[in-house]
This record gives C-alpha cells, sequence and structure tokens, in this order.
C-alpha cells in the first residue's frame, strides 16, 4: 500500500512540473514502455528538431491541452492567424484567438509558428476590391497586404519565432508555374517577395518561411525551388522551405523526399515539415462523397502500413538533421483532424500519432523508438 501511494506521489509531482514548463525534471534516461513515462515526442527528439502541434485555442485546454505540453515543443494556430480570421474589414483585427494562443504558448515556454500572412484561400472579400466594388490596383493591393504583415507581424515581434509568409503560390498544373489567384492576377510575381520584404521589415529576428504541400514531387519540387532560387538570387529575405507533410500511405518515396530535402537545402534554407500528417487513403483533392461499398474504417492493416510509413519518413528526416529545424503535425489527434470529411463527405481519416481517446498509435512508437 505504501509503494503504491509513493507511485502516485510521484507521479502526480511530475504531472504538476510538466504543466508547468518545468521539463528540466523530467529523466532524461529512454524508457522502454513510453505510455507508462512522462517524456514527450519533444524529449525524444531534443537533439534532432522542434516537434509541434497545430492547435486552436480550444485544444490548448482540458485533455488535449494537458497531452500538447506533455508533448510538443512548438505550436501553429492552425486558423487563428489566416487573412479572413485575424483581418476581417479593413479597418477591423480580430486578435481574441490568436492572443489567447500566444499568451498560453509564453506561459508554457513554447515556440510559436505564425501561418499565415498571404494566401490564395481564406483572404476576405475587401482584401482585393475597392469602395466602388471594382478591382484594386497593384499599388493599393500591395499597401493592403503591407499595412496587414506590418499590424499582425509586429503585433507578435518578439514572440513568435518563424512565419509561414506566403502559401502555396505555385500551380497545381505541370504546365504552369505560380498559380493564377487574385494576388498573382493584380500583382504578377512581385507580391511573392514584397510579403517577405514587408515580413522582414516588421520583424528582422523572425525566420522566414515559404510554405507548400507536394512539395517532393519531381515535377512540382523543380518549380518550387525555381521559385525559391529567384528569391534567393534578388536578395529577397526568405529563409526556409516548409514542406507541408500532408502524405499518406501510398507516399512519398524516400528516394523523392530525401533529394527534395537536398536540394532545397542547396539554396541555404533551413527546412521543416510544417503541415504532417499520413492520411490511411490516397491523395485527392476535388470534393466527393463516399461511393457505395467505400470502407471508412482504420484497419489493423492500414494502422501497420502507417506506422511503417511513418517510420520511413522520420528516419529520412533524423538524417538530414543538419537542414531540418522542426516537424508540426496538423492537428492533435485522431479526434479531430481537418481531413475529416475532406475530401471524401462522410468519411473519418486517422492521419496522426495519437488516437481519439489521445492514447499513441503504433505509429508513435515507430516514431520514438529509434
Amino acid at each position: 500500500m505504501i509503494l503504491q501511494l509513493t507511485a502516485a506521489v510521484v507521479a502526480t509531482v511530475c504531472t504538476s512540473f510538466l504543466l508547468q514548463g518545468n521539463y528540466s525534471v523530467l529523466p532524461t534516461k529512454p524508457a522502454q514502455h513510453h505510455r507508462q513515462e512522462s517524456k514527450g515526442l519533444k524529449d525524444y527528439y531534443q537533439s534532432f528538431f522542434y516537434m509541434g502541434v497545430a492547435v486552436s485555442p480550444k485544444s490548448l485546454s482540458g485533455d488535449e491541452g494537458a497531452l500538447i505540453k506533455n508533448q510538443f515543443n512548438s505550436i501553429t494556430p492552425e486558423n487563428a492567424m489566416k487573412m479572413s480570421v485575424i483581418h476581417p474589414a479593413e479597418d477591423r483585427y480580430s486578435w481574441k484567438d490568436a492572443d489567447s494562443i500566444v499568451s498560453i504558448a509564453a506561459a508554457n515556454k513554447i515556440r510559436i509558428r505564425g501561418h499565415n500572412l498571404c494566401w490564395h484561400e481564406q483572404v476576405p472579400a475587401w482584401m482585393f476590391k475597392g469602395k466602388d466594388g471594382k478591382q484594386v490596383t497593384k499599388e493599393v493591393l500591395l499597401q493592403r497586404l503591407k499595412s496587414h504583415i506590418f499590424t499582425v507581424v509586429q503585433r507578435y515581434k518578439g514572440k513568435i519565432y518563424a512565419w509561414d509568409v506566403v502559401n502555396e503560390a505555385i500551380d497545381d498544373d505541370p504546365a504552369r508555374f505560380l498559380r493564377n489567384s487574385p494576388w498573382y492576377q493584380i500583382c504578377g510575381e512581385d507580391f511573392i517577395s514584397k510579403a517577405f520584404e514587408y515580413a522582414h521589415e516588421a520583424d528582422p529576428n523572425a525566420l522566414l518561411f515559404y510554405n507548400d504541400y507536394n512539395t517532393e514531387r519531381p515535377e512540382k519540387r523543380d518549380r518550387i525551388f525555381r521559385l525559391l532560387k529567384k528569391l534567393k538570387d534578388a536578395g529577397v529575405p526568405v529563409h526556409g522551405v516548409g514542406l507541408q507533410g500532408h502524405w499518406s500511405l501510398f507516399e512519398p518515396a524516400a528516394a523523392e523526399l530525401s533529394a527534395a530535402i537536398e536540394k532545397y537545402a542547396s539554396l541555404g534554407l533551413k527546412v521543416q515539415i510544417t503541415e504532417m500528417d499520413i492520411s490511411v487513403y490516397p491523395w485527392e483533392k476535388e470534393k466527393r462523397a463516399l461511393r457505395p461499398g467505400e470502407s471508412a474504417a482504420f484497419s489493423p492493416q492500414m494502422e501497420k502500413k502507417q506506422a511503417e510509413k511513418y517510420a520511413e519518413i522520420f528516419k529520412i528526416l533524423r538524417a538530414h538533421r543538419n537542414v531540418i529545424t522542426g516537424v508540426t503535425f496538423w492537428n492533435v489527434s485522431d479526434r479531430h483532424s481537418w481531413l475529416d470529411e475532406y475530401p471524401v463527405q462522410g468519411r473519418k481519416n486517422y492521419p496522426l500519432l495519437f488516437n481519439r481517446q489521445l492514447q499513441p498509435k503504433m505509429a508513435y512508437d515507430k516514431v520514438v523508438n529509434f
């Protein structure tokens, strides 16, 4: 009885220290059974790179909040800093959710990646329109972009160590270079370099990333490389590239991922995996309904393949620790994923390291046991 009571007291004390951010008291020697210890992903990867997760204010509280503080040392606001959320009207900003995330992160000594400053989606309609309802000129749009970036970046100056400045500017069509977004239609390529210049001027110490998906597919990789080389050659302050890492059981191939990391790093850029998850279904982009007879269950075979894919990818990431500075998972657990209902309505996805009960999955074992 005395031994049981002592163990309970020790567990309580360790948990208390952990939630206060006093990680130095945790044991550093790897244990054989991670489920019975207080080590998190951030501890296993302490000598490799930051381990992060996308969050909302809600996910930073309750049982998810406790898991985040235990497992991760970096967070990214999933939606709270996107333009349509934080700047819904030209003369109005909505700071509540973003401020809440920044405050909680600071209190727990967790680093923050800002996401994002310029994207073709989740942009408020007013950004591209004048009071007359017509499309604004290039000069007006760039001034609005500058005002937005200065206001947001300077508010969190010194609190956010890195920003996804421009998100997904490369077209999905291999025959095209840049996406034909309103930013491009009005400003041409200049909106990209200007966004980086504005962000650097607003916070010269922040690391600035270009962020995109399918970054390891050779044809898109080469177009992203072309853009980044062009920016670097022009002296634009871009410091890193974000590989979103929305992958699946079927991709990326190990050789293609390694080649992509090495190619981007050859420009002198740091690399981060910014939005990682491994879908148990093949990549699709267009929304559709669940087809008759199409299963939505997470089978043991799927779980085994997912664990093997996570193991393969993290082996590559560890091998490139000299250029990779962070890995961020896109959502906390299978309880909620942006891939639920997307792109297939009525289908649940299971792409993360923790299940719906917030318990480590087989994939977690593969990631931490190396």
